[in-house]
């Protein structure tokens, strides 16, 4: 469903403003980023042989991952290149510092603010088609059961061969014609996500709010669409992020992504949601499998998703040198993970990245690197929270607009957690998340709603209950 604001001079200024987002980066930090620009990457191994590929939303240019699959019997062999900032960045230097202070790049409707200069997020460091570029390179070899029995990561050189979307991917495997590199993707991501229900991985299918420009100059608010090729794909990035962890824990140094396990109390409470709107829970059966079975279509699931984030509370990023720490999983993993995939697009995995390679060099981790390396939490937890406030800023601003001309209309909403008087409802069309007032709301049922506020000065909507 697409709405216009009807609009052609609303822009997110205010929100850049409010959150005091920067708005150039300093004269030093560019000036080192334009001398790389000229820097040789050194020995590494050659891998431009290899028809890389590159799967992102149409029109990205900070490109950080490039992938090519092969066959090798009844397994996979997997490669997948990560952009590497490392022979960009100088540790210690005034880009360092400048990229250390955003902690990754946000993603507002009309511009991002990005972690790295465009000179190199969106040039000499992105992974874009036809040109050779330095890379950190993952190979897996894996078992016809998508286990990897072999992980090796070095820097090397590669070169993308075609730069794809979601959408056309997806296209191209309904049409039995998908690129020869990613042929066997829709197989190896079956079976990884196979192996996430069997580790207890969760999963929240809940629904994708975007903000895109209409070529007009206004703004479209969206739905988009989960296809395959988005988990399939999602689970090479988990595979790596699970594979670093593995490294550094054997090392015993390095920053994970940590989430406790729920306890005992959270899973009760969603066996009771589960109850009370009619969703079967087999006995025995794990919480990752019960959600990953669920129609997402249906209101009922929508509600028991958003119910589920209850699993998930408490992530944080936990750094450690010489001794392992207390939590070194991530329940929504499932499994010991860190982040190294997005270096572009997110200060942590540049560093996780180096400790990585070092250690399976036989190298001593860098002396800068540890001092680095506890500091990383706090940075990029603050950099997650404002980044959270922004989207959600960013959200409310669109909904406001969309929908100040309609107060007083009805539509159809689902009901998706009610807490105090009243609850949190999504109406399908226009796409909104909003409050809706009144009591006894019956979650994960469909209701009729009345819009009775649309403020965008102060990105406010709420609704009330229409009927019984």
């Amino acid at each position: 469903m697409v709405i216009r604001t009807g609009r052609a001079d609303l822009d997110f200024s205010g929100i850049r403003a409010e959150f005091g987002l920067p708005t150039e980066f300093p004269a030093p930090a560019l000036a080192e980023a334009e001398q790389a620009l000229s820097r040789e990457p050194g020995a590494r191994e050659d891998a431009t042989a290899l028809p890389f590929v590159t799967i992102d939303p149409p029109g990205a240019k900070d490109l950080d991952q490039a992938v090519c699959l092969e066959r090798v019997g009844a397994g996979f062999r997997v490669h997948y290149a990560i952009a590497d900032l490392g022979l960009f960045v100088v540790p210690g230097g005034a880009l360092d510092a400048e990229v250390r202070r955003r902690g990754q790049t946000l993603y507002l409707p009309d511009g991002n603010v990005p972690l790295h200069p465009t000179v190199l997020s969106e040039g000499a460091a992105s992974l874009l088609p036809g040109q050779t570029r330095p890379a950190v390179l993952w190979t897996f070899e894996c078992d016809a059961t998508g286990e990897p029995t072999d992980v090796q990561v070095r820097r090397a050189v590669i070169r993308s061969t075609a730069q794809f979307d979601y959408e056309s991917v997806q296209a191209s495997f309904d049409a039995g014609t998908p690129h020869p590199s990613i042929e066997a993707l829709a197989d190896f991501g079956r079976l990884r996500r196979e192996r996430a229900a069997e580790r207890g991985a969760v999963e929240l299918q809940l629904p994708e709010q975007e903000i895109v420009p209409n070529g007009d100059g206004d703004w479209k608010l969206v739905v988009r669409p989960r296809v395959d090729v988005d988990s399939w794909n999602a689970e090479i990035s988990l595979l790596t992020g699970m594979s670093a962890a593995k490294i550094m824990l054997a090392a015993k140094i390095g920053v994970l992504r940590t989430l406790p396990d729920a306890d005992d109390g959270a899973v009760d409470a969603l066996k009771r949601s589960a109850h009370a709107l009619k969703v079967p829970w087999p006995p025995g059966m794990t919480p990752a499998k019960l959600l990953a079975g669920l129609d997402p279509s249906r209101p009922e699931s929508l509600a028991l998703f958003v119910d589920a984030t209850r699993l998930l509370r408490g992530a944080g990023y936990t750094a450690f040198d010489g001794v392992i720490p207390a939590v070194t999983t991530h329940a929504g993993v499932a499994a010991p993970y860190t982040h190294v995939t997005a270096p572009l697009r997110r200060l942590v995995d540049r560093f996780a990245t180096e400790v990585c390679l070092a250690v399976t060099a036989g190298e001593d981790v860098p002396e800068w690197l540890r001092k680095a390396l506890p500091l990383l939490p706090g940075l990029m937890g603050a950099s997650d929270t404002l980044a959270s406030k922004v989207d959600r800023a960013c959200l409310d601003q669109v909904e406001a607009w969309v929908l100040a001309d309609r107060v007083g209309q009805e539509f159809d909403a689902v009901v998706l957690r009610a807490e105090g008087n009243g609850a949190d409802v999504f109406v399908a069309h226009p796409p909104v998340m909003g409050r809706c007032a009144g009591e006894d709301l019956p979650e994960g049922e469909r209701i009729r709603v009345r819009l009775v506020e649309a403020d965008p000065e102060h990105r406010k909507v709420g609704f009330t209950r229409v009927g019984p």
